[in-house]
């Protein structure tokens, strides 16, 4: 669902090709059925591969280990596409889909493991809690701190209420560590209000992983199905001031502390409903809200010395459009 926009538009919602559908299971159709225009693909493929490359380049990964990656990926997608495949068709399947030969499919195929399952850390649920539980806030909902030890509200309970596995004393020295909480005395304070670790790269590249992994899944399986069942729009802008992007920074950043108040509560009652009648608990679900801000003219794949901005005629003042 689409309207033609303005030729100047200020700010517009932009869907992810259809409205997504508010419940229902995506269809995959077949590639025959749905031929993707070759050309938009391969667009939409660089637009992905720019921030990827980036990320390589910065941290020194070499583009060999990039294609060993690639590669990987490739096999796996694949092979989940025809998972009922014997092994000895299966390989000359892969090899036909992907154009990798049937020697290096093998050793992929070969080499690979069963794939971990995610969770999260224990450290990452007691700190969700803590921040997004009313009972743990006050009149003016701010976080508020917590005696180590003892009954409710304490934080030794807070860490008994996620799991027993752990020792409250072991989540709580590795809150410490990550920079979330300290200690004072016999209190212990939240230091941060999200669970963000700027000093602990592997849980940032985790992050990367996990978010960006879930929301490109999220545009991919929309675009390839016949009634798209998954939340994926943004909203864009241009034109704005440095000193209002950081003034939207703020709002952004509110409006993620209000979904991620509201959200948390209710998906723990839904899984304890769940866990208390019995139901099958083999579903997993991933919000997120990102903003993302630049100067206007500047691109990834041209550096700004060989991309000069191009003119612009100026246009006659209007309001904004809702």
């Amino acid at each position: 669902m689409s309207t033609s926009p303005p030729k100047r538009s200020r700010a517009a919602a932009h869907p992810a090709a259809v409205e997504p559908a508010a419940t229902g299971v995506a269809g995959v159709l077949d590639p025959a059925t749905r031929a993707l225009d070759p050309a938009a693909l391969a667009n939409g493929v660089r637009e992905l591969m720019a921030p990827l490359a980036s990320l390589a380049v910065a941290r020194g990964m070499p583009f060999a280990a990039m294609e060993d990656l690639m590669k990987t990926a490739f096999v796996d997608a694949a092979r989940a596409a025809h998972p009922n495949l014997p092994g000895d068709r299966l390989v000359s399947r892969i090899s036909t889909a992907t154009g990798i030969n049937r020697r290096e499919v093998s050793r992929i195929a070969n080499s690979r493991g069963e794939k971990a399952v995610r969770h999260r850390s224990p450290a990452n649920r007691v700190f969700t809690k803590w921040i997004t539980d009313p009972a743990l806030k006050t009149h003016d909902g701010a976080t508020v701190a917590l005696p180590r030890t003892g009954p409710a509200p304490s934080f030794e309970s807070l860490a008994q209420s996620v799991t027993r596995d752990v020792h409250p004393r072991s989540l709580l020295d590795e809150l410490c560590r990550l920079g979330f909480a300290r200690v004072e005395g016999d209190a212990v304070h939240v230091v941060r209000d999200s669970f963000v670790p700027h000093d602990d790269s592997a849980r940032m590249l985790g992050f990367v992983g996990m978010n960006v992994g879930d929301h490109l899944r999220a545009a991919a399986a929309n675009v390839l199905s016949t009634n798209p069942a998954h939340l994926e729009q943004a909203i864009s802008a241009d034109e704005l001031s440095p000193a209002s992007v950081a003034t939207f920074r703020e709002l952004t950043r509110a409006h993620w502390k209000t979904l991620l108040a509201s959200s948390v509560p209710i998906l723990q009652r839904l899984i304890d409903a769940d866990e208390a009648a019995g139901r099958p608990r083999d579903q997993r679900v991933r919000v997120g809200m990102y903003m993302f801000d630049e100067a206007m003219g500047l691109s990834t794949d041209s550096p700004a010395e060989l991309a000069p901005p191009k003119t612009r005629t100026s246009a006659p003042k209007r309001k904004p459009t809702p």
